[in-house]
């Protein structure tokens, strides 16, 4: 399954940090992060639960940037 989320990022550098940071969570297939149009795609692994998936992204992204919000 894959899903955009709204993301707030305040950099290019961050977006990319960020980016590498989502594809490490458990449950992550694939997520890219576009920094231009503030969205984050995730393409999430079989059988994976979305929601305690992106509070684990949310998570990782927040150790690049304290303030990272995630519309999902």
């Amino acid at each position: 399954m894959k899903k955009s989320y709204k993301i707030e990022v305040d950099c290019a550098n961050c977006a990319n940090k960020m980016e590498i940071a989502a594809n490490k969570v458990d449950g992550v297939k694939e997520a890219s992060v576009n920094f231009m149009a503030l969205k984050m795609n995730v393409e999430f692994e079989d059988g994976a639960d979305e929601k305690a998936v992106m509070k684990k992204v949310l998570k990782a992204c927040r150790k690049v940037e304290r303030d990272c919000e995630i519309d999902f």
